[in-house]
């Protein structure tokens, strides 16, 4: 179900009348993002306000561009680019991973972070899981989040479809490796270390950041950005110029710091989205 936290969250899209996403935007003083529900990177806070690292940085960016207001609709991961592309709202602001398969649906933005994969384990972390290399070997079985990219990570190394099982929350991963229906959970490292930090006394643990490989064994780097649908470009350069100066000033890293990032989740100066759609 997707949820909204504006009157006017479900008010079709910029580009009614022939006008474009960004100057619909500029004219209304107003934007529509759509996010998952995922810590830290977009979520509601128990007030119903709508934070996270990349809706932050969105507000950010959106104001340096003239456009004050953000209006979210949370949805499942999975339905984030489907409701992009059905209008729902005008830009995801997820985190989400810019990998091919997606980019031949929608068009990111710049990478606006880099991430490393971790896994959530049993306190004392019984089996020795320290990758998806590990998961393989041992046959452990794994949760993944619907949608997310660790699925197709675990598969490149190795993972049998028989060993996943995939929930729609960061809450149910948790639960299932803490009550033993699961040997682990997989997710960017920020997320299992934010998960973990928000259930204290949990008996979980997460394992040390690594970089997964794809089937040749080659090291998959892995950078999240924002999302736009195909031909909204004006909107989608004037938001890259933005954020671009955000990391260049260091403004960007006093925004995500309360969220777990740091200088190390910087994506190079020069990267570009066509660098991980071609990947």
């Amino acid at each position: 179900m997707a949820l909204s936290f504006s009157a006017d969250a479900n008010k079709p899209a910029g580009g009614e009348g022939g006008e474009d996403a960004l100057s619909a935007a500029r004219s209304s003083n107003s934007i529509r993002i759509g996010i998952a529900n995922e810590q830290p990177y977009g979520f509601a806070d128990e007030g119903g306000n709508t934070t996270g690292e990349a809706p932050e940085v969105a507000r950010a960016v959106f104001k340096a561009m003239g456009i004050d207001e953000t209006q979210a609709s949370v949805v499942p991961f999975d339905q984030l680019i489907p409701g992009l592309n059905a209008r729902q709202f005008d830009v995801v602001s997820a985190g989400m991973f810019i990998t091919p398969e997606r980019c031949e649906q929608a068009a990111f933005s710049i990478p606006d972070y880099t991430a490393l994969a971790a896994l959530l384990v049993a306190e004392g972390n019984p089996k020795g899981l320290q990758s998806f290399a590990d998961v393989a070997d041992e046959k452990a079985k794994i949760a993944v989040l619907s949608g997310a990219v660790e699925k197709g990570y675990a598969e490149g190394e190795g993972v049998a479809a028989g060993q996943f099982t995939t929930l729609d929350t960061q809450d149910n991963m948790l639960r299932a490796v803490a009550d033993n229906r699961v040997d682990c959970a997989a997710l960017t490292d920020i997320s299992l270390q934010w998960l973990v930090k928000q259930h204290p006394g949990q008996p979980v643990e997460v394992t040390e950041s690594f970089t997964p490989k794809d089937e040749s064994g080659e090291d998959v780097v892995s950078a999240g950005g924002f999302v736009f649908r195909n031909g909204d470009n004006s909107l989608r350069e004037a938001f890259n110029g933005e954020l671009r100066k955000l990391h260049e000033s260091g403004e960007w890293l006093k925004i995500v710091e309360e969220f777990g990032f740091g200088e190390a989740n910087l994506p190079e100066p020069d990267a570009t989205a066509e660098t991980f759609c071609e990947a």
